[in-house]
């Protein structure tokens, strides 16, 4: 990955300059010259440099965070500076990771700044991660936040994890392997299409300010090894009541990441299930019962599931083929030639997806199974644990 670096040094001690700087901390107990000692020796890779990575990357750089690192792919757009902070004028139409890297500098010359002008992916989030003490998420899509999940799960590093919608913020703490992860606590990834971004919807400036000030004292803490966190734990905010609460939740017991039975070895793709697009409106839908007896009278019923590999392996109807919908575009060829074709996922979100892009490709098929496996029963799966 390109790179943009300050070095700074390494060393226990601290000079006159960090002396005055870090006096406020110096003066907490509960940090005190140990605690700082050992921000300035951590590093932590916050994922998007947007609303939440704003205030967030400040207050870590303001601590005295020793590397900071920042992944973003988008530009500085004029509708942005309502929120993101980060930035001013003269940075409209400059790469995010870039113009961010250079105010970390600025506000303190003793954080080493690595800027990527990259999108994370599944592909390249292990990577990404890797040799960071503690990652802090402000992504704005299901996408990025699963493969963030997986990703630090798999590595056991600590993710602070948040997402903004309107005058409502979440967050919460994965802390691999003594607490539950994001999957845990969201099995089923969102569909985008009925979850509006910021753009659609709008959201009140000062929201993002709130969460990602939150996300860098969760770090914070974190890193120092101080205080409880929200590791297990939801905390909702609402700004326009100015009320927070919090939900604990527990260790998903089907949980394909992190339970006994796990199944997922590498963070997965959602890429095109987390896509904006719609589903087709006419797309046909098939009830449980109707399936079944589809299946017991029809002897060249094509059965697609659009889950991911892992997923299917857990459980699957009898003879169905595997086709995780982002894979499905690069097979559309092959499935012109199949014959009553029937898609499914867990919930039936993707399964849609899925159906509008075959309709749009001019592929027959007979429909998605409505509700998808959620209306089945789990004795009639096949590949089923004990």
């Amino acid at each position: 990955m390109d790179s943009t670096e300050q070095n700074s040094g390494t060393s226990e001690a601290f000079d006159k300059g960090e002396e005055a700087r870090y006096l406020r901390h110096f003066t907490l107990p509960e940090i005190g010259r140990e605690g700082q000692r050992r921000l300035k020796e951590a590093s932590v890779l916050v994922v998007g440099a947007g609303g939440l990575g704003s205030p967030a990357l400040l207050y870590l750089a303001a601590a005295g965070v020793g590397r900071i690192g920042i992944i973003d792919f988008d530009i500085v757009d004029a509708s942005n500076l309502q929120r993101q902070i980060i930035y001013g004028e003269a940075d409209i139409g400059r790469a995010k990771a870039l113009a961010a890297g250079e105010h970390l500098r600025s506000l303190n010359p003793y954080v080493r700044v690595e800027s990527y002008d990259m999108r994370l992916n599944a592909t390249n989030v292990m990577s990404a991660v890797r040799g960071y003490d503690l990652v802090l998420d402000g992504s704005d899509n299901f996408a990025a936040k699963y493969a963030l999940n997986d990703a630090c799960v798999l590595q056991s590093i600590p993710l602070v994890i948040a997402g903004i919608y309107r005058f409502e913020g979440q967050m919460t703490v994965i802390q691999a392997p003594t607490s539950p992860c994001y999957r845990c606590l969201f099995p089923e990834v969102p569909d985008a299409s009925g979850m509006p971004n910021c753009a659609e919807t709008g959201v009140a400036g000062p929201l993002p300010g709130i969460v990602g000030s939150l996300q860098a004292m969760e770090a914070v803490k974190l890193l120092v090894g101080i205080g409880s966190t929200l590791s297990g734990k939801l905390l909702v905010f609402d700004a326009l009541s100015m009320s927070s609460r919090s939900f604990n939740f527990d260790f998903d017991p089907a949980c394909l990441l992190c339970s006994a039975a796990a199944l997922i070895t590498s963070p997965m793709d959602y890429a095109a299930g987390c896509a904006a697009a719609q589903p087709a409106a006419e797309a046909p839908l098939l009830s449980a019962a109707e399936l079944r007896t589809m299946m017991t009278q029809r002897d060249s019923l094509t059965l697609i599931d659009v889950r991911e590999e892992a997923e299917y392996a857990a459980g699957h109807l009898a003879g169905a083929m595997v086709i995780p919908l982002g894979r499905l575009t690069q097979e559309l060829d092959s499935l012109r030639s199949l014959n009553n074709i029937v898609v499914y996922c867990h919930s039936g979100r993707r399964s849609l997806q899925a159906a509008s892009i075959l309709q749009q490709a001019n592929i027959p098929m007979l429909g998605s199974l409505k509700g998808g496996l959620l209306q089945w029963p789990d004795a009639e799966l096949e590949g089923r644990p004990e």
